[in-house]
């Protein structure tokens, strides 16, 4: 059930994150933040189905995922000035912990140890 759960989890974060990019597609965009979204999107998708299915790279995918929203804030903060540094980095760090946490428990519960 906990996988499950993880899976709707990824699945609903990669759908609302791929509702950013049709807004950064028309008018003025920046193209880091595009692509930054576009692949958070892409690696909470891939996630959420290889979290259901059981796959091998399912917690690759995780980490991949909290890479990339970690990135996405700190080119927000650091590069576009976009949002505040201190709240940048405390996401990028938050993300990075969520990720490890959600990881770790991907791999224990497919009866696998990581590493």
């Amino acid at each position: 059930m906990g996988l499950i759960l993880v899976a709707v989890a990824l699945a609903a974060y990669g759908v609302y994150i791929a509702s950013y990019v049709p807004a950064s597609l028309i008018g003025r965009s920046v193209s880091l933040l595009l692509i930054g979204f576009v692949l958070q999107a892409v690696c909470a998708l891939a996630a959420a189905v290889g979290v259901w299915g059981g796959r091998r790279w399912a917690a690759g995918a995780v980490v991949l995922l909290g890479a990339s929203i970690a990135a996405t804030w700190l080119v927000e903060a650091f590069v576009l000035g976009l949002v505040a540094y201190l709240y940048a980095l405390l996401a990028a760090v938050l993300a990075i912990v969520v990720t490890l946490i959600i990881a770790a428990y991907v791999n224990r519960r497919q009866g696998r140890t990581p590493g």
